[in-house]
């Protein structure tokens, strides 16, 4: 991967987006989108696709990432100038607590804070030994009373991002940052619709990136009545199972083995005909993959294929560690191996094919 590829990939994720507040990663997907688009769509909560058509008469196709990141927002600043916050999207309060964040006032200011809560020198030994109660937490800002706080422009409904910055670990393929939940289905997303309107395809292509994800799949609800697709596919993440104390159960899935083809999850079971296309065109090309299940969790393909009268649908997700948390991990051969599989899988979906995997 060339510098240029990982500047990319930072700006992806240094990007602050929680769900309801996708601003930043949208304008980055449009700078980046709007050289290989016929048009710029966007629904009306706020998610952008990029339509290129290959063949005007060609089946609809949808791929699509979603923009934001687990985060918080402010709710209340206290009389002393602490913040009281939100979650948004599944947080484990036992990976907040110390953690620096940043918090985006309306006009665009950035300040800096941590996530505190009582000393655990106070705290009962009833209370040490649980996890720590989300709604007892704070950010502390520095500031010393409500009114200095709202002098630095913070207001209840403020977004709150982790402060983490994209680095390579240690001159690996191992790439630290936040948000790769779900910015890496937005970087593939991008580089997909990059090389097929540069190569050619046989399908109308819609790429894009939801927003609301993490809150309930909900923008996917509405991008996919927006485009009509009649092939839809999520780009997301997934769990990795290679870090001690994983079992097979939990994940079969390593970092580096290549993309994830998610064969059930919590919010779907996949198109089986199309299911086994893409693995047919993954084994056809040597291109590595892990076949994943994720009882816990959902992708937008919960969303995708339960629109209009319904759209085969199936999520292709990149294993990441630590994920809903300050800082994950995913793998650069992964990433590579995803946008590779999907552009292939694309450009495959001509007009009979499709019709045959939507033939019941």
């Amino acid at each position: 991967m060339d510098k240029k590829e990982e500047l990319f990939l930072k700006e992806l994720t240094d990007a602050r987006a929680v769900p309801g507040n996708e601003e930043e990663v949208r304008e980055i997907f449009k700078k980046y989108a709007t050289p290989y688009a016929d048009k710029m769509m966007y629904d009306g909560l706020g998610g952008v696709v990029a339509k290129h058509a290959g063949e005007k008469d060609g089946p609809r196709v949808l791929i699509m990432g979603h923009m934001d990141e687990v985060g918080f927002m402010v709710t209340q600043i206290t009389e002393k100038g602490f913040l009281k916050f939100q979650t948004l999207g599944g947080w484990w309060g036992q990976v907040m607590l110390a953690q620096q964040v940043t918090i985006k006032t309306t006009a665009g200011k950035l300040i800096h804070g941590v996530i505190g809560c009582k000393p655990p020198h106070v705290l009962s030994a009833d209370v040490r030994n649980k996890p720590y109660d989300v709604a007892e937490m704070f950010i502390d800002i520095g500031a010393t009373s409500e009114e200095e706080a709202m002098e630095w422009g913070i207001r209840p409904g403020d977004m709150v991002t982790p402060h983490t910055e994209y680095r390579r670990l240690n001159d690996s393929k191992f790439l630290l940052a936040k948000a790769w939940d779900n910015r890496i289905g937005t970087a593939v997303s991008l580089k997909v619709l990059e090389n097929l309107a540069k190569e050619g395809h046989p399908n109308i292509l819609f790429a894009g990136s939801n927003v609301q994800e993490e809150v309930g799949l909900r923008g996917a609800k509405t991008s996919t009545n927006l485009t009509k697709p009649d092939i839809a596919f999520a780009l997301d993440t997934g769990t990795a199972g290679d870090t001690p104390g994983m079992t097979p159960k939990e994940s079969m899935s390593e970092l580096g083995k290549g993309p994830q083809i998610i064969i059930f999850d919590a919010s779907m079971i996949p198109h089986r005909k199309l299911r086994d296309f893409v693995i047919d065109v993954a084994d056809e090309l040597e291109i590595p993959y892990q076949l994943e299940v994720i009882p816990g969790g959902g992708t937008d393909a919960g969303s995708q294929h339960v629109a209009n009268n319904g759209v085969p649908s199936l999520a292709i997700t990149v294993a990441t560690r630590y994920l809903h948390s300050h800082t994950s991990v995913i793998h650069e051969d992964d990433y590579l191996n995803t946008v590779k599989l999907v552009t292939e899988v694309v450009r495959r979906l001509d007009k009979d094919t499709v019709a045959k995997l939507c033939q019941y």
